[in-house]
């Protein structure tokens, strides 16, 4: 298969710039659909077209410049994208917008799960206030209620403990189509990188550990602390969810780890994911470079580490100002400053509480002595 040279990416923020970095890095042109000059990518892209993630006009301009278009988040219209094909037979996304279908709406997947035998919490459509009431009687509380679209870190999921919580959370959600799920007493929540080419080739990255503050990722360890049959379980599950989706591309797959050592799946994002930022200098192949590997129909990379532990730690905004203001330059600084420390700053302009504003990897040879060095960043990055 010929190699692809023109890439196009929908959506223009952080995951849209490490992936530019990475198409720099092995010559492709990359073209981002950005919302705004502000956007994170703007910067470092080859070529910018402005427009919402769901402006499918913009998505049709910047196909022009493009052999194949990506994603850098799922929050896109399928019906509008489906009619762009319709006219235009040559035009490809990838993955393809069935695989999108299935993998951007959580009872989607959840019935996905359910049809291949893949391990799911307990669920429940709840499209109205009888579905609501019928959900919490067969859950029981705790339970976990969740949009069923356009939900991250954290934004449109309630864990809830009781009926009066059930209805606040029900009306905040404004009555839109919702799931409702067994909630998990998970020991520990994983999480791994799965990529596949379309000649079906598949690699999947080491399992990783997720340490998660208010429902958003502080760190990812990687690999995870659990034992091998863990993480070979977890790898066979991402196979098969790879195949079962048909799905070419990188998914960013959630699980959770309960106390008796059963797994189950939580969410599959379509996507480069947070939880794989490490496979930067964590890995041979970097997750963005290899989503740019199996769009461009390159071979995959190599997904072997480099270090024996690489631990990545978000740096959050902390405060409601702009991030100049916030004097965040010389927190990076000191960060800077210690040992096997790779810091990326997003280059948002606006700080807000708990949104992305960069990362940091450490690699170390022992985990004690990377999550030492993460708890000296953390301590510098909070520190008021």
């Amino acid at each position: 298969m010929v190699t692809r040279q023109k890439i196009g990416v929908i959506g223009g923020g952080q995951l849209a710039w490490m992936m530019a970095i990475a198409a720099k890095r092995i010559g492709l042109e990359l073209s981002v659909q950005a919302a705004s000059p502000e956007e994170s990518a703007v910067t470092v892209a080859d070529r910018v077209i402005y427009g919402k993630v769901a402006d499918a006009r913009a998505t049709a301009e910047m196909a022009q410049y493009c052999q194949v278009i990506t994603f850098e988040n799922e929050f896109v219209d399928l019906v509008a994208l489906q009619e762009l094909i319709d006219r235009d037979r040559n035009l490809l996304f990838l993955p393809k917008l069935d695989t999108l279908a299935i993998s951007v709406d959580k009872l989607n997947q959840r019935q996905h799960f359910q049809a291949h035998n893949i391990p799911t919490p307990e669920f429940y459509a709840v499209d109205n206030q009888a579905d609501l009431l019928a959900a919490a009687t067969k859950l029981g509380y705790p339970l976990v209620l969740k949009a069923r679209r356009h939900g991250y870190d954290g934004k449109g999921t309630w864990v809830i403990e009781n009926e009066t919580e059930l209805q606040q959370a029900w009306a905040m959600m404004q009555k839109l189509p919702a799931i409702a799920e067994a909630f998990i007493p998970f020991e520990r929540e994983l999480a791994v990188i799965a990529a596949r080419s379309e000649s079906g080739e598949i690699v999947i990255y080491p399992v990783v550990e997720t340490l998660q503050t208010n429902q958003v990722c502080r760190r990812t360890v990687a690999p995870a602390r659990v034992n091998d049959q863990v993480s070979e379980c977890i790898k066979k599950i991402a196979e098969q969810i790879m195949l079962t989706l048909n799905a070419i591309g990188v998914l960013g797959i959630e699980f959770f780890l309960t106390a008796t050592g059963d797994v189950s799946v939580n969410e599959i994002a379509p996507r480069t994911h947070n939880s794989g930022h490490y496979t930067i200098e964590g890995c041979q192949t970097s997750q963005f470079e290899q989503l740019l590997r199996v769009v461009s129909a390159m071979p995959l990379g190599n997904v072997s580490m480099v270090a024996p532990v690489a631990v990545m730690v978000n740096l959050l905004g902390f405060e409601n100002k702009s991030c100049e203001d916030a004097g965040y330059a010389d927190k990076r600084t000191a960060i800077a400053s210690l040992p096997n420390t790779h810091i990326h700053w997003y280059g948002k302009k606006q700080s807000s509480v708990g949104r992305k504003l960069g990362h940091v990897t450490v690699l170390a040879d022992y985990h004690d002595a990377a999550i030492e060095i993460c708890d000296r960043i953390e301590s510098i990055w909070y520190s008021q």
